[in-house]
């Protein structure tokens, strides 16, 4: 997740995406590189307008009834804070249905031997 973080940093402060950058960028940040994740990541994101996909993933309705767009105006501050938000639940919601699984897979065993 952290490749795709360091993309759209780059993407928000304006500089280009490619090998050397976005390396820079992970280094920066104390990631260990793989080199063939950094190409695969420039790769995949050679024809993708990440401003478009960026509203267009923020234009979705949350699937947990939650408002896809923040309370407020306009403000691009608060709409960074609106998408933070957005993926604190994504990963909560995640993790429950991950907990969920787990859960329903022990109710199984738990039949099984009485």
């Amino acid at each position: 997740m952290e490749y795709v973080y360091a993309a759209l940093i780059l993407n928000e402060s304006g500089e280009e995406i490619n090998e050397d950058n976005l390396t820079g960028v992970l280094e920066a940040a104390g990631v260990d590189v793989e080199e063939s994740r950094v190409k695969a990541l420039v790769a995949a994101l050679e024809d993708v307008d990440i401003n478009e996909a960026v509203e267009e993933a923020t234009a979705v309705p949350a699937t947990t009834g939650g408002s896809a767009a923040p309370a407020g105006g306009d403000d691009e501050e608060a709409a960074d804070e609106g998408g933070e938000e957005e993926e604190e639940a994504a990963a909560e919601e995640a993790a429950d249905d991950d907990d969920d699984e787990d859960e329903d897979a022990g109710e199984g065993l738990g039949e099984l031997f009485g």
